[in-house]
C-alpha cells in the first residue's frame, strides 16, 4: 500500500514538474547552441614519441625509476602521437615560462576559435550581448575577457565573466550562468570560451602524482555561441534540456585529489590523486539523484523506484547492480563524457552499463586530442558530428569532472541533423583505429629491463 501510495504521489509531482517547465519556457528562458568551434593547433606542435622522449629527457631530476613510471603511465594513457603541446614546451621554454608565452598561447585558441565562430554564424562581433570565458590556470590583468573585447572592438555594454580555478568542468559552469543571464536579457547573444593555460605549468619536477598531467593535459579549447532569441530556434543545432551542478569539495578526499601545488623542491604542478576516480564516482551519484528525474521518463523512474525499493526490503544481492543507477539510456541517445583519462572513462562507462558504442567518442576524442580540460566535451560532441550520428530530436547527455571537486552534467537536444566534419574532417576516417596502444613501448621497452639499471640516462642516445 505505502509503494502504491509513492507511485500516485511520484506521477502527481511529475506533471507538476512537467507543468512547471513548461511555464518556464514560454518565459524566454530558453537556450540555444548556434554554432561552436574547436581548436586545432599547427602540425609543427604535434607530440609524436620521437619529440615527447625529447622533452622528457630534458628533465635533468628524473631517474630511471621516473622514466619507467612515465612509459608505464603513456602507454596506458589511450592517448596516441597526434596531439598537441604549448608553443614555449616544443621550443625547450618549460621551466622558465614567460608571461608573454601564457598570454600568446591563449591569444592562439581564442582568436582562431572565435574568427571561424563568426564567420560560420554570420554574428559579427558588436551584435555579442554577454562573454564569458574561463581559463583556470591563468589569471591576467587587464582580464582575458577583456583582451577578447579589445581584439574585436566589442560594444562598451557587454556583459563580461571572467572565471579562473573552476577545473575541467568549467565550460558548463560558464554555460549554466549563461543560462541564468537569459532568465533576465530578452532577445541577445553569448559567447563561451573555454579552454586552458598549460605552458606556464608543465610540471618539471619528479613526484609521479604530479608528473600524471604532463601525460594527460594538451592544447585545446572551444568556443561557443549561445542565443535565447526563440526567431533563431531554426539556426539552432542544439537545446539544453537540463543542468545539475553538484560540488562535493566539503569532502576532504574530494578536495585534494585534484589540486594545484608545489613539490619539495618548489616546482609547481597539478597533482592528481589516486582518490579520483572514487570521489568522481560519489558526485555523480549524488548529480544523478537530481538529474535523474529530470531526465528520464516516468515509467523509467517508477521502474527504478520499484526496484531499489525491493532490494532494500529484501537485501537481495542479484538486483543490487539495477538499484545503483537508473537506466539513463531512456533518456538519452548519446553520451558526451568529458575525456579526462582512460580510467574516469571506463568507470563512467562501467557504473552506467554503457557500450563500446557509447564511449567510443569520449575514447578517440582521448586518443586523438589528449585531455583538453574545460574543451575536452566539444571534441567529443564534434567526433559525434563528424561520424553523422546526431539526428534531429536525439538527446545527448554531457558529463563532466573538475577540481574542487565538482560533476556538472547536461542534457542537450538536438535541433537538426549534425553532420560538420569541424576537427575531426581530416582524420574521421581513421578512427578507430585498430590498436589504441602508444608505441612509446615499441622503442623506449627497454627501459624496463632490470639489466640496464646501471645505465645512466645521459647514454640514451646510444639507444635511439
Amino acid at each position: 500500500m505505502e509503494l502504491l501510495t509513492a507511485l500516485y504521489a511520484l506521477c502527481f509531482l511529475y506533471f507538476t514538474y512537467y507543468i512547471y517547465n513548461l511555464v518556464l519556457q514560454k518565459r524566454n528562458q530558453c537556450c540555444y547552441m548556434l554554432a561552436y568551434e574547436c581548436y586545432k593547433a599547427t602540425e609543427d606542435r604535434k607530440l609524436h614519441t620521437e619529440l615527447c622522449a625529447s622533452i622528457i629527457l630534458r628533465n635533468k631530476n628524473l631517474g630511471l625509476e621516473e622514466y619507467r613510471f612515465l612509459l608505464q603511465t603513456i602507454v596506458n594513457s589511450g592517448i596516441g602521437e597526434d596531439t598537441y603541446a604549448p608553443n614555449n614546451v616544443i621550443l625547450g621554454k618549460e621551466e622558465c615560462p614567460d608571461l608573454i608565452d601564457s598570454l600568446s598561447e591563449m591569444d592562439d585558441i581564442f582568436f582562431d576559435t572565435l574568427d571561424n565562430l563568426f564567420a560560420k554564424s554570420g554574428i559579427s562581433p558588436q551584435e555579442i550581448d554577454i562573454l564569458v570565458v574561463n581559463v583556470s590556470l591563468l589569471s591576467a590583468v587587464p582580464s582575458l575577457t577583456a583582451r577578447v573585447i579589445n581584439r574585436y572592438k566589442m560594444r562598451s555594454n557587454i556583459k563580461a565573466f571572467n572565471l579562473s580555478g573552476m577545473g575541467c568542468s568549467a565550460s558548463l559552469i560558464a554555460i549554466d550562468l549563461v543560462q541564468h543571464l537569459f532568465k533576465t536579457h530578452n532577445n541577445v547573444f553569448a559567447i563561451v570560451v573555454s579552454t586552458e593555460s598549460l605552458g606556464a605549468n608543465w610540471y618539471c619536477g619528479k613526484e609521479k602524482s604530479m608528473m600524471l598531467s604532463n601525460c594527460l593535459f594538451r592544447s585545446g579549447g572551444c568556443s561557443m555561441l549561445f542565443t535565447n532569441n526563440k526567431a533563431l530556434k531554426q539556426q539552432a543545432i542544439l537545446r539544453l534540456k537540463c543542468m545539475v551542478r553538484t560540488h562535493y569539495g566539503s569532502n576532504d578526499e574530494a578536495f585534494e585529489c585534484c589540486i594545484q601545488m608545489e613539490d619539495e623542491n618548489g616546482y609547481r604542478g597539478f597533482r592528481l590523486t589516486k582518490k579520483l576516480v572514487k570521489s568522481a564516482a560519489q558526485s555523480f551519484i549524488i548529480n544523478l539523484r537530481v538529474l535523474g528525474p529530470k531526465m528520464l521518463p516516468l515509467w523509467e523512474i517508477m521502474r527504478y523506484l520499484v526496484v531499489s525499493y525491493r532490494f532494500r526490503k529484501f537485501k537481495s544481492s542479484s538486483s543490487q547492480a539495477a538499484a545503483a543507477v537508473p537506466n539513463l539510456k531512456t533518456g538519452a541517445e548519446h553520451f558526451c563524457i568529458h575525456p579526462g583519462g582512460k580510467a574516469v572513462i571506463d568507470g563512467v562507462g562501467k557504473s552506467l552499463g554503457l557500450t563500446d558504442y557509447d564511449l567510443e567518442p569520449a575514447r578517440m576524442t582521448l586518443h586523438r586530442f589528449g585531455n583538453t580540460s574545460a574543451g575536452g566535451l566539444w571534441y567529443v560532441l564534434g567526433y559525434m558530428e563528424a561520424k553523422k550520428r546526431l539526428k534531429k530530436g536525439d538527446r545527448i547527455i554531457m558529463i563532466s569532472f573538475g577540481a574542487g571537486f565538482k560533476c556538472n552534467n547536461c542534457v542537450w537536444e538536438v535541433m537538426k541533423d549534425m553532420e560538420d566534419g569541424n576537427v575531426w574532417e581530416d582524420c574521421i576516417d581513421n578512427y578507430p583505429p585498430d590498436s589504441l596502444v602508444n608505441p612509446f613501448m615499441e622503442k623506449y621497452g627497454w627501459i624496463n629491463d632490470e639489466h640496464l639499471s646501471f645505465i645512466r640516462m645521459d647514454d640514451y642516445r646510444m639507444f635511439s
